[in-house]
């Protein structure tokens, strides 16, 4: 561990509804894509939001919830209420996330002059990402939230457009660059070098967290995606190495099978041992943008990922066996 150094890790939560499951705009079928998707209501008890936010507090740990605003547009705003007001009232960060996939429901209510759909932020031109944010950040507020600083697209489908029309409407931080995701959604001009809160487009861009692969590329830090101890090695050589901050990634919903009504036990217990783990773990604290955003980084060369182990590896693909096998894709 490096003399001094203090690692801030963001557990990040993109907390939304699922377009996908949206049927129509009455009460019933937000009540049924609000259980399934952000309270993530089981047989088993709650794995959304409220057994996050219950965890989170159990620890004393921090998270950050990138919340999605965009369904306001068929279910009013009430539908966000219900989402930021139990983090607010649990003492954590709230801050801006935008799937543009809710235009296409809209219809009149679209905000756009032109009344453009698209499934992500990079497929509209600048002026129109301004208005689309303009919108979710407006819509978050009257939701009960403080003035967002911080922002992550939809699906990571953001480009230098976004980042521009971020700091136009003030909002100082971005983290929808994936290194590990080349050639993904996302259209920001930055590279899977790019590892660490640097100055682009006139915001700070935080990057996702990534590890090295055997093949000599990248895997993304969300939770879904690594095992418990590739997450706690990656922070722990995070920490070792000198950098300021690691950013993990997950979603509302990512503790259940959706279509089974079922909790993922692997994945619960996953993120579970790394909310217990993260409070006793010398070196490391857990951060939020409303009043501990990530540090700009000035590396002299780009910070290392965890290198490949074989035998993370190896435990990865049979515990996502096991996983697949017993629970199946969310």
């Amino acid at each position: 561990m490096a003399k001094g150094i203090m690692t801030r890790v963001f557990i990040t939560i993109d907390t939304e509804y699922s377009s996908g499951l949206y049927t129509g705009p009455g009460a019933a079928d937000r009540a049924m894509n609000y259980s399934q998707s952000v309270a993530c209501v089981t047989p088993e008890g709650p794995a959304g939001i409220t057994h996050k936010l219950e965890l989170l507090q159990a620890h004393g740990q921090k998270a950050v919830f990138f919340v999605d605003p965009m369904p306001a547009l068929v279910w009013g705003v009430a539908a966000i209420e219900d989402i930021v007001g139990p983090i607010l009232a649990a003492g954590q960060d709230v801050q801006l996330h935008c799937h543009t996939e809710w235009l296409a429901h809209a219809g009149s209510a679209n905000p756009l002059p032109s009344q453009r759909t698209g499934l992500f932020l990079a497929d509209f031109p600048f002026e129109e990402q301004c208005a689309i944010l303009d919108y979710a950040r407006t819509t978050l507020m009257a939701a009960g939230a403080p003035a967002p600083v911080a922002f992550r697209a939809g699906n990571y489908g953001a480009n230098d457009d976004t980042l521009q029309a971020l700091a136009a409407l003030g909002i100082g931080y971005d983290s929808s660059h994936c290194p590990a995701l080349v050639g993904g959604y996302c259209k920001i001009s930055l590279g899977p070098d790019d590892r660490d809160p640097l100055w682009h487009h006139g915001v700070i861009e935080v990057p996702a967290g990534t590890i090295g692969t055997l093949s000599g590329g990248q895997r993304h830090a969300q939770i879904t995606a690594l095992t418990l101890a590739e997450m706690l090695a990656a922070i722990t050589h995070a920490r070792d190495n000198g950098r300021d901050s690691f950013t993990l990634v997950s979603h509302s919903f990512e503790l259940i099978n959706r279509r089974k009504l079922a909790v993922n036990k692997i994945v619960r217990r996953r993120f579970t041992k790394l909310v217990e783990t993260l409070a006793t773990m010398p070196g490391v604290e857990t951060g939020c943008y409303a009043d501990s955003p990530p540090p700009l980084s000035c590396p002299t060369r780009p910070s290392a990922p965890l290198p490949a182990s074989a035998m993370r590896t190896g435990q990865r693909l049979a515990e996502q066996f096991v996983s697949n096998t017993l629970y199946g894709a969310r």
